[in-house]
């Protein structure tokens, strides 16, 4: 048996798992299922990324330890064997193989078939649909709105002084194409607590371990009827799902009381759809952290108004924004022709 991490001639080593992969390798699992006898558990082996079959067969034989002149067959769990004609597109990186006898030979034991699963990205971009559409025949901009202002108010709950919440519609053609900002004088959000808002359906109250979360020492307050202003909003359904039921992007801002730093994150449905056209992870991207009052990575004229947002900070300790572009038409006349109506269903 060849040893762990040992190289051999067809570019293939064995290991214990992912964490063992080398750059450019592909991870493969193999279960030997020929006999009764045969290892019950899977080999996690590396295949170099020029690797071909005849070395990858040869290198199998060597980690199993067999003779390369015994009789069998490398198949997919799908029962495709695998040969030299299709190794290379068929031999993927995770993929799960079987050692058998014959392509038809019965499974003699289980075997257990690693498998990712993540959501489209439209779970996170139109999860709150259904929540906001059930509204009872009200407009349902105020509870989308409600829930910002639901995670501003559990920011602001510890303010020594002044709670300020503000609701900014930035409407301003020359400087740039509408957008709705709610702006908090709260605690503020680490990069760790940002990355947090970002992983759907993650709770404020459910956060745990590895999960620093944005409303860390935040105490429930006692239950109350539903309605707009409650701790926990009419739906409750989340802040990315009201951020993109009002628009196609939402921009964080968020600097701690104790930060020199503040934290930016960008989540938009174009971005998304970029990722899945080039085939990239949808879900991963980057935080920017910068100094506060910074505004050189504002580029595009459609949010010019972002400098003068941004410019603001230099007078706040803490505070978190969620600047909401791409806002829908509908929602932008709702929100110039009934704000005496809006409004009063906020408080």
């Amino acid at each position: 048996m060849a040893a762990e991490g040992a190289s051999d001639p067809g570019g293939l080593s064995e290991g214990s798992g992912r964490d063992g992969a080398v750059d450019g390798c592909r991870t493969v699992y193999l279960f030997d299922r020929r006999g009764k006898d045969s290892e019950q558990g899977d080999r996690a082996l590396q295949v170099a990324e020029h690797a071909d079959y005849a070395g990858f067969r040869a290198s199998v034989c060597q980690t199993i330890g067999i003779s390369s002149e015994e009789k069998f067959v490398i198949t997919t769990t799908s029962r495709k064997e695998i040969t030299c004609d299709n190794f290379d597109h068929t031999v993927k990186d995770g993929v799960t193989l079987y050692l058998l006898q014959s392509v038809d030979q019965s499974l003699l034991t289980a075997t257990k078939e690693r498998i990712d699963f993540l959501p489209h990205y439209d779970t996170l971009v139109k999860s709150g649909m259904y929540e906001y559409y059930a509204s009872e025949g009200q407009n349902p901009l105020p509870f989308a709105l409600a829930e910002l202002i639901d995670n501003s108010l559990s920011a602001t709950s510890r303010n020594n002084g002044v709670r300020r919440i503000q609701i900014k519609l930035l409407f301003d053609e020359t400087q740039g194409k509408p957008a709705v900002a709610v702006v908090d004088n709260g605690r503020g959000m680490t990069s760790k607590q940002l990355n947090n808002w970002a992983v759907y359906r993650l709770s404020k109250f459910t956060r745990q371990g590895d999960f620093e979360s944005d409303h860390s020492g935040y105490v429930r307050p006692l239950p109350v009827p539903r309605s707009l202003n409650s701790d926990i909003s009419y739906f409750g359904v989340g802040g990315k799902q009201a951020v993109f039921f009002v628009g196609q992007s939402a921009r964080m801002i968020s600097k701690p009381i104790d930060s020199k730093d503040v934290h930016e994150l960008v989540l938009s449905k174009e971005d998304f759809e970029k990722k899945e056209k080039n085939k990239e992870a949808i879900y991963s991207g980057y935080i920017r952290n910068r100094k506060p009052a910074d505004s050189a990575h504002i580029t595009n004229d459609d949010e010019r108004f972002l400098h003068s947002l941004i410019e603001e900070e230099k007078e706040k300790d803490s505070f978190t924004a969620v600047v909401i572009t791409g806002v829908q038409p509908e929602h932008i006349q709702y929100l110039k022709n009934y704000l005496h109506l809006w409004t009063r269903q906020l408080t």
